[in-house]
């Protein structure tokens, strides 16, 4: 580990806890299937449009409209199967949990910041049994920006009483994660295995890559865990 005095973890949500756009995608093809029209693949390519946001179920209604078969109650029906399926396919990656709990044992404090609004994130975070470790949580509501501004690590850094410095930020984006993380002078863990666009030797700068969640509690000296993945950017 690069310099002595890390106490504390910033932590990226989706994709880096668990898979989000593997349970999108099943979600959209449970409303696909319902609908009798298009594919998981198809729907699932609206929610990456520019038009559209990521987590927008406005993109439901376009993709409905686009086969000719929309209506409200449709929509709604639809909306609701949506939520409720990618919800339930959520599952944190292998050695999550155990991994937080290692972590926590040996005094890290762990920070979550997320894009994501409070009420998805509470969801998520209850239904995957992960709420316990992270305080604080910085969702979207508390600075009004998005990844890749520094403004929501600044508040969670804040919030922790940390200094950069003393805190390594975790994260599959290496845009949205990683750079905001090098830029603020904290030690940054690229997780790779969450990266579902990856681009060959973008890695935003990262000090580690990891395929593997349990590789950072070797990272981080804890080596009970240590897979053998990890790679010094």
């Amino acid at each position: 580990m690069p310099g002595d005095g890390i106490s504390s973890l910033i932590f990226d949500m989706d994709n880096t806890l668990f898979d989000l756009v593997g349970a999108k995608m099943r979600a959209c093809g449970r409303v696909s299937e319902h609908c009798r029209v298009g594919s998981a693949g198809e729907l699932f390519s609206f929610f990456l449009r520019k038009a559209g946001g990521f987590e927008d179920p406005e993109n439901i209604r376009d993709f409905l409209d686009h086969h000719g078969c929309y209506s409200e109650d449709v929509f709604q029906h639809c909306t609701e199967i949506y939520k409720r399926e990618k919800l339930r396919d959520l599952a944190p990656y292998p050695g999550v949990r155990e991994t937080l709990r290692l972590l926590a044992d040996a005094g890290f404090r762990m920070a979550l910041v997320t894009d994501a609004h409070l009420p998805d994130t509470c969801a998520r975070l209850s239904h995957t049994g992960l709420a316990e470790f992270f305080d604080p949580v910085v969702t979207y509501e508390v600075t009004r920006a998005h990844k890749p501004s520094t403004l929501p690590f600044l508040s969670a850094l804040l919030q922790l009483r940390a200094t950069a410095r003393e805190t390594v930020l975790i994260g599959d984006s290496p845009v949205r994660d990683i750079a905001p993380g090098v830029i603020l002078g904290m030690t940054t863990v690229y997780a790779r295995y969450g990266d579902r666009f990856p681009r060959t030797g973008q890695d935003g700068g990262a000090h580690y890559a990891i395929d593997d969640f349990r590789d950072l509690a070797g990272i981080l000296g804890l080596p009970l865990y240590d897979t053998g993945h990890g790679q010094v950017g």
